[in-house]
């Protein structure tokens, strides 16, 4: 260890966390500045059973004054949460970490809550950056939280540093794979009904595309399910793909935010619940796929999702300011203590608009001869034509609105100009412009918060 590293305290606590399989992530470490010790290292999380593969207190201490090294000097708005990316070819890792202010023992302090893992897996990492960055980023406003009401930061830390080290290892054994031979899935029968219903495949496909890619696939069955899980991924990039999460046939994996698609099993008595704030807090609405009574419903456009998203964030850390005592401040507890806490909402509703698009092409598919790469190279083209109706209406959206300097007004022109007068195959054309240019939904429909009805009212009057 270089001399220069300032001594390590030897108070430093560590929670060992027993992971199933082996864990890409090599530690997780919360660290604050002294101003006049340097950096400290405050706690680490470390997957319990890695081996030599641990990092020792002296290392932990090196990587931490690369993660604080800089930040005296600080200058940010309040509240605001930094990501630094580092990759330290010399000690073989890289570091994410979050540098944020936080009050500890009465005085306000630069923190970083990092995540660090070895350098060889910086692709399979890379993919699943905003996602962890994404998770970890509300754990720190929620811990702020704490800080500011001189509560332990730790246990609300560790809440989500331990479902994101077994997200790290479940997506490195069951993560789907980039290329997708279409022999693994539904659009290789030799017929549309083979499988599955004819009309159901249909509403899968189309609500998939309709929620920006997003689905969760549930079903008693792992085969089938993953069957439907890799149909579904036909339909994503590549980077999706790698964001994408196969069930696993001999135990159950949990609802993880931030995947593009994931299949899990039900339990034993033909049930699963899925966790409403982590549904909630996708980028994307999802859509919700049963493979055992081929049910297919999904949640409301993106504008309303985020609005709904932002609304229950704001309530989560009302209620968490609100709290007495740190025993006040577990998730259910939080929930409790307000009746309006959790919206009165049904998130996930039936797929209401039918399209043409998704159709014809399951229609014409299967008139290819199966086994051969017909159907991978309709497949490829069918997508190519959706990319080009997004950047179409895009660039429409802009010459109509200067780029944004004037409110878009002419739906009903765009409908019939563009040949999406058939209100699934808006929807699905602006769910791709949405992944492309962040914010469309809201821009073109207005007020955020329209209901689903409303938006509908609003889209039958032109």
């Amino acid at each position: 260890m270089s001399a220069a590293c300032p001594p390590q305290s030897p108070a430093v606590a560590k929670t060992e966390v027993p992971v199933e399989g082996w864990c890409p992530l090599l530690a997780a470490t919360f660290a604050y500045w002294d101003n006049i010790l340097g950096p400290r290292v405050r706690h680490i999380w470390a997957p319990k059973g890695q081996g030599s593969l641990l990092l020792s207190d002296g290392e932990v201490t090196f990587l931490a004054n690369h993660t604080l090294n800089g930040e005296i000097l600080r200058s940010a708005e309040s509240g605001a949460v930094d990501v630094k990316f580092f990759v330290l070819s010399e000690k073989g890792v890289i570091i994410v970490s979050l540098i944020f202010d936080g009050e500890l023992k009465g005085d306000k302090n630069t923190c970083a809550l990092s995540i660090i893992l070895p350098q060889s897996e910086l692709n399979f990492y890379l993919p699943l950056h905003s996602v962890c960055v994404e998770r970890l980023k509300h754990i720190v406003r929620k811990g702020r939280i704490c800080m500011q009401k001189d509560h332990s930061i730790i246990p609300m830390l560790t809440s989500e540093i331990v479902p994101i080290m077994e997200l790290l290892s479940s997506m490195k054994t069951h993560s789907v794979p980039e290329e997708i031979d279409i022999k693994d899935t539904l659009l290789n029968d030799d017929d549309i009904g083979d499988s599955c219903h004819e009309d159901f495949l249909h509403k899968a496909i189309s609500s998939h595309l309709q929620t920006c890619g997003c689905s969760i696939v549930v079903g008693s069955n792992p085969d089938k399910v993953n069957k439907i899980v890799l149909t579904l991924c036909l339909f994503l990039t590549p980077a999706e793909r790698k964001c994408s999460r196969l069930c696993r046939a001999d135990d159950f994996f949990k609802y993880d935010t931030g995947l593009f698609v994931q299949g899990l099993l039900k339990d034993s008595t033909g049930s699963f619940v899925l966790p409403y704030r982590q549904v909630l807090y996708s980028p994307y609405p999802t859509t919700h796929i049963d493979v055992d009574i081929n049910t297919v419903k999904q949640m409301p456009p993106c504008h309303e999702h985020m609005y709904n998203q932002r609304r229950y964030m704001r309530m989560e850390l009302s209620a968490l300011w609100k709290a007495a005592s740190e025993d006040d401040i577990s998730p259910d507890n939080l929930i409790n203590a307000q009746d309006s806490f959790t919206p009165d909402l049904n998130i996930f509703q039936d797929v209401m608009h039918k399209d043409t698009l998704v159709k014809s092409f399951i229609d014409e598919v299967f008139l290819l001869k199966p086994g051969l790469s017909l159907r991978s190279v309709y497949l490829s083209h069918f997508l190519l034509l959706l990319h080009r109706k997004a950047l179409t209406l895009l660039r429409y959206i802009e010459d109509e609105t200067q780029k944004g300097r004037k409110p878009f007004r002419s739906l009903r022109n765009l409908k019939t100009d563009l040949d999406l007068t058939v209100e699934g195959d808006l929807n699905i054309v602006m769910a791709m412009a949405e992944k492309l240019r962040a914010g469309l939904h809201s821009f073109v429909f207005g007020k955020p918060f329209f209901t689903s009805v409303q938006e509908r009212d609003v889209l039958m009057s032109f």
